[in-house]
């Protein structure tokens, strides 16, 4: 770095400054001569860092300067900064050496006269509209006398007394005040909540519910209005669920929530009236259509009373038809009581013949009783004669299979001391205990071995002779 101080080596005065100093006494210089001022421009370029801060640029048909709106003061500003929105921009002059560029910080915005506001309000309208905010299929009807009527308007102006003064001439309903500003900085914010506010009232809350909104303010300029031109406002009015009439201004002035309302009044008083029917027209239609409803009932009685008459006039005598009838009832009675008497001495006469003394039916069930008992005797003195016979078969066939008849032939019966049967050699062994039972009676026995028993000499076999067969041979 060069010393200020020092000179060139050419020998001259002119002190050497760093970039840095020099960029400082610039923007010293600057923002000593230019600590307050107002310029007017389009805006172009616009952009919002996430930081908050406000980036654009301020152009005329012959310069562009920079500009920049710091955090804190975005927030404060009237209106919402666009691309080609014409607007006076107050604040400093600085210079960013950075980048070797001046801007003005920009601390109020305004918009630049009614031209650009117009031109903004036509924009945003057509805006709005390409989104459906403005159909008619969006629009609601208004109840025709509402419990609660909701005002968003000013607490101290002469509209809210307007209204309540109207609605206590006409009508008095009872009114909820939702105090906003009507104007100037977060006067739209307000309104838009207040819209909202009402609208998530809950039924049958300790805060009723309105059945209507009314949102007004007084005549004014178009920047007066222009709260009610912004963004939030129109969309709260479209999205409101509770019928909503807009009077902002007098008979010429007209916002967009004019148009996002379901309906529009040219002015408070005239929403008032749009808000509730005359009592007293309501009484003197009441009693109008009273009378009219008692006259034609009364009419249609009387028409109806001599259709019946027409109609009595053609039906046959009353009394007659019940004396006729009354008589043929008299006759039908007496040949009703001679029939029956005819017919109870018919059955008694036919009686006798009919019905068996009472002895003789006894006598004649006896002799069948008796008949019946011997031929169920016979039947089952037959069936047990069977009975026996068959049974005693089976006991001759049981008797002729039982294991005694075969010890009767000679063969024994081999069992364990404990009486079980040995029917195998394998199941004996040398010393064991048996009991051989005969025809007789039983005996006791040991095995002595298990192996097959000595066969015993045969006895030499007698041969016969012819002499000995006395049947001879016949041939």
């Amino acid at each position: 770095m060069s010393d200020p101080s020092s000179t060139h080596n050419s020998g001259d005065n002119v002190p050497v400054f760093s970039v840095t100093e020099l960029s400082g006494l610039v923007k010293s210089t600057v923002e000593g001569a230019f600590q307050h001022v107002r310029i007017r421009g389009e805006i172009s370029g616009f952009k919002r860092a996430a930081s908050g801060h406000l980036y654009f640029s301020m152009k005329d048909e012959n310069a562009v300067m920079d500009g920049v709106c710091w955090r804190t003061s975005a927030g404060r500003l009237g209106i919402q900064p666009e691309d080609g929105m014409e607007v006076i921009a107050t604040g400093r002059i600085t210079t960013y050496p950075g980048r070797s560029k001046y801007q003005i910080v920009v601390e109020t915005m305004e918009l630049a006269g009614e031209g650009a506001l117009l031109k903004l309000l036509e924009e945003r309208k057509r805006k709005l509209a390409s989104e459906g905010l403005f159909g008619e299929d969006r629009k609601q009807d208004l109840p025709y006398l509402p419990d609660v009527i909701g005002v968003v308007t000013s607490p101290t102006g002469a509209v809210i007394r307007d209204i309540l003064h109207r609605l206590a001439d006409r009508f008095p309903r009872r009114v909820l005040v939702w105090p906003v500003l009507v104007q100037g900085e977060g006067a739209a914010d307000q309104i838009a909540r207040a819209i909202r506010g009402f609208n998530a009232l809950p039924v049958g809350g300790s805060v009723p519910r309105p059945d209507l909104l009314i949102v007004a303010r007084g005549g004014g300029s178009l920047e007066d209005l222009w709260a009610f031109n912004e963004e939030a406002v129109v969309r709260a009015a479209a999205e409101s669920d509770i019928p909503l009439i807009s009077a902002v201004g007098h008979e010429t002035d007209w916002t967009l929530i004019d148009l996002a309302s379901d309906q529009h009044a040219p002015t408070p008083t005239a929403a008032a009236e749009m808000a509730v029917p005359v009592r007293l027209e309501v009484m003197a239609q009441i009693n109008d259509h009273e009378g009219r409803l008692l006259r034609a009932v009364r009419r249609r009685w009387e028409s109806k009373s001599r259709e019946v008459a027409a109609l009595a006039r053609g039906l046959p005598n009353l009394q007659r038809v019940v004396e006729s009838a009354g008589q043929r009832l008299d006759d039908w009675i007496e040949r009703l009581g001679n029939a029956l008497k005819a017919g109870i001495r018919q059955r008694r006469q036919r009686l006798p013949k009919q019905i068996t003394p009472p002895r003789r039916a006894i006598s004649v069930a006896n002799q069948k009783l008796e008949t019946a008992n011997r031929d169920l005797r016979r039947a089952w003195q037959s069936q047990l004669n069977a009975r026996q016979k068959a049974l005693g078969h089976l006991s001759q066939l049981l008797e002729s299979y039982s294991y005694e008849r075969v010890l009767d032939r000679g063969f024994a019966l081999l069992t364990t001391p404990a009486g079980k049967a040995v029917i195998s050699v394998c199941a004996l062994a040398p010393g064991d205990d048996v009991n051989i039972r005969l025809k007789d009676g039983v005996t006791a026995a040991r095995i002595a071995g298990t192996g097959p028993a000595a066969p015993r000499p045969k006895k030499p076999s007698k041969r016969k002779t012819d002499d000995d067969d006395p049947q001879g041979f016949l041939l």
